[in-house]
């Protein structure tokens, strides 16, 4: 008997211990299935390119003889990154691109928060409208955008410059060499204002309300409770905005690319990106190409990786 209770227990013991583990290759299964898409997607067009880049940027292109027999292929290790570094037009696009960054992007993100702000309010009326008045510009591509302001950049065109003799103002050169940068940064602020402003008011729309009328019934002014309350707690918000805007930033390609037909003063070396393309397509140099490429993209990720170490820390000493 006490055999036979030692056996159906150790049976039981046995199955109760065996039973859960179809249960977890299921489910094991089940989250790779999920997963699978993304994993393909994720290396086909994120870690393969970064890998082809890498591999290109580690190879130079060399002509033999009069340079009538076809280039060869060598392996050049690490001369390309020197000689990106020993390029000072490449070096200038950075330390341009820098600037636009340290004074295009606050000036973005104040605005995409004063109207986040506004539509959150009470009296707002209308927010469905003017959700989608702020973000319409989002919707147009940067290059149609690009030639859009263009015609009001252009001096015989512009009707910004027509208004401004009629104030007896005098003109001003919007593609000039001391304001073509800001003139693009102009383009870049209407396009991204509108998408930065939704990530800051969904950011206050996961506010409970219930603080808002806490403060309200405590006597403070909708000026105190999004000073003292919503900026606050929409931090995060506003550090997401900041990292893609920084990415962005460092990205900076297609207005100085359409504003080139119409304004002597962009160089195709005038951002990191632009030489790239300049290298790759008109110097027929992909390898060098590649390597500016490797090197934006690590900048980008310190720059990125800094910002983010940097909120982090003022939030945790908060």
């Amino acid at each position: 008997m006490t055999v036979t209770t030692e056996v159906s227990s150790a049976t039981a013991g046995g199955v109760s211990d065996v039973a859960p583990r179809p249960r977890r290759s299921r489910r094991s299964s089940a989250h790779i299935a999920f997963l699978a898409p993304f994993l393909v997607l994720f290396v086909l067009f994120f870690l393969i390119p970064i890998g082809y880049a890498v591999y290109e940027s580690l190879f130079k292109k060399q002509v033999s003889g009069l340079g009538l027999a076809p280039p060869t292929t060598k392996f050049a290790g690490l001369s390309n990154y020197s000689a990106v570094f020993g390029t000072a037009s490449f070096i200038h696009g950075i330390e341009r691109v820098l600037l636009f960054g340290i004074v295009q992007v606050p000036v973005m993100l104040v605005f995409a928060t004063v109207l986040a702000l506004l539509i959150d309010s009470v009296a707002a009326r209308f927010t469905r409208f003017f959700r989608l008045a702020f973000f319409l510009p989002y919707g147009i591509p940067g290059v149609i955008a690009a030639i859009l302001w263009s015609f009001l950049y252009l001096p015989s065109l512009s009707p910004i410059d027509s208004v401004l003799k009629s104030l007896h103002f005098g003109s001003i050169s919007f593609l000039g060499a001391h304001t073509v940068l800001w003139s693009i940064a102009n383009i870049v602020t209407w396009e991204y204002t509108g998408y930065n402003m939704l990530i800051i008011f969904a950011g206050l729309q996961a506010i409970p309300r219930e603080l808002f009328e806490s403060a309200r019934v405590d006597g403070a002014s909708e000026l105190k409770i999004a000073m003292r309350i919503k900026l606050p707690l929409v931090v995060p918000s506003l550090v997401l905005t900041s990292v893609f805007s920084i990415i962005g930033t460092l990205q900076l390609f297609s207005e100085p690319q359409v504003l080139r037909a119409i304004s002597t003063n962009i160089v195709s070396t005038y951002t990191p990106n632009l030489s790239a393309y300049n290298q790759a397509f008109t110097l027929n140099d992909p390898n060098l190409a590649a390597a500016m490429a490797v090197v934006l993209a690590v900048g980008t990720f310190i720059l990125s990786f800094a910002f983010l170490r940097l909120t982090s820390r003022r939030s945790i000493a908060r």
